[in-house]
């Protein structure tokens, strides 16, 4: 059998995405398993161990008819059998339909007419269950199983190099995602201020001076790491390049801090301890429901509205 979902969003999308690939892939161990995603979520395949094949389309840019005109083409050419997508658009029905896929699922709504099999779309719940929700039409109705994630062993060998060149092999870390400093991308009610990480930051180290902080560093943090590193001591500084180091190096650390992040979805699949902060968002919707990824929800849906002092009660377990 040959499968493929079209999956669009980010890489915390595809992530979530995961059981559900998973699934597909334990039921149907030798089935032929693509996925067509935007071309800036490629990247969160480096540590998915179901699929064969990861396709590209930007399903949001302003795509001309000859554009769809190829992607529907480049379907058919592979010949699937199924395929499966979150995707609610009357349009991505339309699509579905014109790849004469024998077998198309997606939910109950707008494009829903052109499918096959739809299920009910139940968004008051765990996402990563959401997505799973898709395989019924499969004969798949087992609960979703837990997020996993396959790190490449050039990705765990950087890893215990990394570790070993800040000195934290031994001892353990508090590993810290501070979050972006880019207003434009998050909007200022998501970013938690830098006093606050400052705070929370130099009671750990004084209340656990032998468990080293380290930062995770990446261009959309660069800002806000450089601060901590000025007005903090001791703290140590991160830059995986791709995410399978992530992942490694999340999977390495005694706890992980962090806002609102897609990088909360490889703590729970490497099931590192969590303290995950967040404004706006549900955390039911994000996190799963398990006494180690703890969420701390802003009173007011403002990030900066947290108090330190939270943060390190459900730290020290307060």
């Amino acid at each position: 059998m040959r499968v493929v979902a079209l999956v669009p969003g980010g890489i915390g999308d595809q992530i979530l995405f995961f059981p559900t690939l998973d699934d597909l892939r334990r039921y149907y161990p030798k089935a032929q398993l693509d996925v067509v995603v935007e071309p800036r979520s490629k990247a969160a395949y480096r540590v998915s161990k179901s699929v064969n094949d990861v396709l590209t389309f930007d399903y949001t840019d302003r795509n001309s008819l000859a554009d769809w005109s190829n992607f529907v083409g480049m379907i058919r050419d592979r010949e699937y059998d199924a395929v499966i997508t979150p995707g609610e658009s009357w349009l991505m029905g339309l699509l579905l339909w014109l790849t004469g896929i024998p077998t198309r699922v997606g939910y109950k709504g707008k494009g829903a007419g052109f499918l096959t099999d739809s299920v009910p779309y139940q968004p008051n719940q765990y996402m990563a269950a959401v997505y799973h929700d898709l395989l019924q039409p499969f004969g798949i109705k087992t609960p979703c199983p837990e997020l996993a994630v396959n790190v490449p062993k050039p990705d765990i060998d950087w890893s215990q190099n990394e570790q070993k060149r800040l000195g934290i092999n031994d001892t353990g870390y508090i590993l810290v995602h501070a979050g972006s400093s880019d207003i434009s991308q998050t909007g200022s009610d998501q970013l938690y201020p830098l006093k606050h990480w400052e705070q929370i930051i130099q009671e750990c180290q004084h209340k656990q001076p032998d468990l080293p902080v380290v930062v995770i560093r990446g261009s959309e943090n660069e800002q806000v790491c450089r601060s901590l590193l000025e007005r903090t001591t001791g703290i140590k500084l991160t830059s995986p390049d791709n995410i399978g180091k992530l992942t490694a190096m999340i999977g390495g650390a005694s706890l992980m801090l962090s806002t609102d992040d897609p990088l909360l979805h490889l703590s729970v699949a490497v099931q590192t301890y969590t303290i995950a902060l967040f404004g706006s968002t549900d955390p039911e919707l994000v996190l799963p429901k398990n006494d180690k990824f703890l969420a701390i929800k802003s009173p007011t849906a403002q990030l900066a509205d947290i108090s330190p002092q939270i943060v390190l009660q459900k730290i020290w377990g307060g």
